[in-house]
């Protein structure tokens, strides 16, 4: 299984011939590698409706043909726009047959701007397991530290974790590292960072807080293979 990341929480898994895009963020997105003229998703799974996570859902997923994974409530509005959903909520999992998605708690907001400036609710935000090849992948999605991470851990023993590192908005380095912690994964990634002057950090400060000394930095564009 190939993972690469791509800049914000833009996160792309390769398994059994399927390119799955987690929060593709890419227009207005200064970091990313991707362009949506040249990426061609066959499946899009989204944590929660922020504008910088649902980001160019709708154009990608008409273009492709993709499937779109998410809850309950941001599947409705991306169905009204003609996008093919499947609805899911939290602590929920469904076997596709490219692998298993799971939504996992996260704290956070979940809203959807549109160019009129209505705010349009999109339900509570998730995390993403995602299960395949006898591996799993977790995306913690926009999320403050929390103390369930031990459970997701322990319940879902994870190959590799995406965790914000942000602040501000999400879990800042210390907390991100005390999360590393709770879900001992076998590999960290941080994400969510740099993207925007108020989550400016050093990845590699965040790095050298693990305990495990399991973290690595991806560049956007850079893979990892599990």
């Amino acid at each position: 299984m190939k993972i690469s990341y791509h800049g914000h929480a833009v996160v792309q898994i390769q398994t059994n011939g399927k390119k799955i895009l987690i929060d593709p963020f890419i227009t207005g997105n200064q970091l990313t590698d991707l362009t949506v003229k040249e990426v061609m998703p066959d499946v899009i799974i989204l944590s929660h409706g922020h504008n910088d996570h649902v980001g160019d859902t709708v154009e990608l997923a008409k273009k492709n043909n993709a499937l779109v994974i998410a809850n309950a409530e941001i599947s409705d509005f991306l169905s009204w726009q003609g996008v093919n959903t499947h609805a899911m909520h939290i602590g929920g999992a469904y076997q596709f047959e490219f692998g298993k998605v799971k939504l996992t708690q996260a704290f956070h907001g979940s809203s959807y701007t549109t160019e009129k400036n209505e705010l349009i609710y999109c339900g509570m935000p998730a995390g993403i397991l995602f299960m395949n090849e006898g591996k799993t992948i977790y995306h913690a999605g926009d999320t403050a530290l929390f103390s369930d991470m031990k459970l997701i851990g322990e319940r879902h023993p994870i190959d590799i974790a995406f965790l914000p590192i942000g602040d501000n908005f999400t879990m800042g380095p210390e907390d991100a590292a005390f999360a590393a912690k709770l879900l001992n994964a076998k590999t960290v990634v941080p994400i969510h960072f740099n993207t925007f002057p108020v989550i400016k950090q050093d990845p590699y400060q965040f790095i050298d807080m693990l305990d495990n000394k399991n973290g690595k930095v991806l560049a956007p564009g850079e893979a990892i293979e599990i």
